[in-house]
């Protein structure tokens, strides 16, 4: 076997099925099937002189593996609960993910494609984020506080060729959809009217223009083979890494609550996240205190993610929008640091945060505050300060550091800059790819971030973007 396996090119013409194979080798090729097909290309042939990549020893991380993973391991466990009228396995969301993507294919979707969404965290979104990558196409998860105007603008650098949207916002995309029509240059997608969840009997909308979500899964199959990602490189395979690091604290089977927008950075990748857990995402269209307490009474509820704002409005609820938590509740919040008189009264009604900051260029989390075990006899008031720390970096990221060097004491400011196999390498299709650096001042949001459009403005005027 030795001598086999020192001559690259033998091996690579054995995978490639170049040359006649005797008969006992067979039974090896069959093996070899099982393994996904990768393209190679003459780079990934040889990580060193003799050694090559195969089908049976590189495999392209990719999330839509849990998806597989879970129907198998956790197929008779719950998925996705929305209010009282939706509640799926995991083996059900499993064959519904299929058929959509094999819905996509029939409506004309490629590899590499791109299909948006219009849409609020609701089942529909949890299904999108393995369906369109299982068809092989990019997701582009569209903010619902757009206007028309914006959306239009966002479908056309994107150049989706389908939108999926709630129907409560089908106004506002028909609106956008007006908008491209008036240039003859563009083909605007297909829509796909996602019908209301909560409301069995609400008339369906359907026309030779507009589909139907749930007619549409009605028409694709099962039996569906999955377009796994040829390369590493591609757009879904980045959040496998990012997925596992946030799963890593969190545990087996979590009951996960939906607050942080699915738009937003794919909901911190935690939608692939709570799937490597086999875990249960319990879905909220309308974001209360009222609904948040209701929520984690009603479905058990163990984690949830949460903005600094959502913090603030549970912290200074009304009483009467309460109820007593039967156990800790985890939240991991991200953006500005919580002042610490809201971490202390999130305590007190018997939650756990921890805090992180990230980016979307990063894939979410970059930073966290890592919590040590001898804080917990410290003083109320001194653990808020330490959980409002942004903390250290997390195991994916392979350097967090300041443009200009500052103490690591927890009170000196400087510009954080981030680099690591999470680092995005550029937007699609050819949108703000990052050919020139900036190293000045800019305008910051409320909440410490670079204003994306002045940094647009600038990088068009030296040529960066077009």
């Amino acid at each position: 076997m030795n001598k086999i396996f020192k001559s690259s090119n033998m091996l690579l013409r054995f995978f490639n099925r170049s040359v006649q194979l005797p008969a006992h080798m067979h039974r090896v090729q069959q093996l070899c099937k099982l393994a996904r097909g990768i393209e190679m290309t003459d780079e990934s042939q040889r990580l060193l002189e003799g050694v090559i990549t195969s089908p049976p020893n590189y495999v392209p991380l990719t999330p839509i593996s849990f998806l597989e993973r879970e129907a198998s391991v956790f197929g008779d466990r719950t998925s996705v609960v929305f209010g009282s009228r939706v509640k799926y396995t995991w083996e059900e969301t499993h064959s519904r993910c299929l058929k959509v993507a094999s819905a996509l294919v029939h409506l004309g979707i490629s590899r590499g494609d791109v299909v948006a969404t219009l849409a609020p965290n609701i089942p529909a979104i949890q299904e999108l984020h393995f369906a369109v990558p299982v068809a092989g196409a990019v997701l582009c998860t569209l903010n619902t506080h757009h206007d028309s105007s914006t959306i239009a603008g966002l479908l056309r650098h994107s150049e989706a060729k389908i939108l999926f949207v709630d129907h409560q916002l089908l106004q506002i995309a028909q609106g956008a959809l007006a908008l491209l029509s008036k240039d003859k240059t563009i083909k605007p997608p297909i829509l796909v009217l996602i019908p209301q969840y909560e409301n069995s009997s609400h008339p369906l909308l359907e026309t030779s223009y507009i589909h139907e979500y749930e007619n549409l899964l009605a028409s694709g199959s099962n039996s569906f083979t999955i377009r796994w990602p040829k390369t590493e490189m591609g757009p879904i395979s980045v959040n496998y890494t990012v997925a596992i690091f946030l799963v890593c604290a969190i545990g087996p089977m979590p009951t996960y609550l939906w607050t942080v927008p699915m738009f937003h950075c794919n909901g911190w990748c935690m939608i692939w996240g709570i799937a490597a857990l086999g875990g249960t995402n319990v879905c909220l269209r309308h974001v209360s205190a009222k609904n948040i307490f209701e929520s984690i009474s009603l479905n058990k509820v163990t984690h949830m993610g949460a903005v600094p704002s959502v913090l603030n409005m549970i912290a200074n609820s009304p009483l009467n929008d309460r109820k007593p938590l039967k156990r800790k509740v985890v939240i991991l919040t991200g953006g500005s640091s919580p002042p610490p008189h809201v971490l202390s009264k999130m305590e007190e009604l018997g939650f756990r945060v921890t805090h992180g900051y990230g980016i979307t260029e990063a894939y979410g989390v970059a930073t966290y505050s890592l919590w040590k075990p001898e804080w917990d006899s410290l003083p109320l008031d001194e653990r808020t300060v330490l959980k409002s720390r942004q903390g250290v970096q997390h195991l994916c990221i392979e350097k967090v550091d300041t443009m200009e060097k500052v103490p690591a004491d927890g009170k000196s400011i400087g510009e954080i800059v981030l680099r690591g196999n999470t680092v995005m390498s550029g937007y699609l299709p050819h949108y703000m790819a990052p050919k020139t650096v900036l190293f000045e001042d800019l305008p910051k949001t409320s909440i410490g971030k670079v204003q994306k459009f002045i940094l647009r403005e600038k990088a068009k005027a030296l040529g960066s973007i077009h």
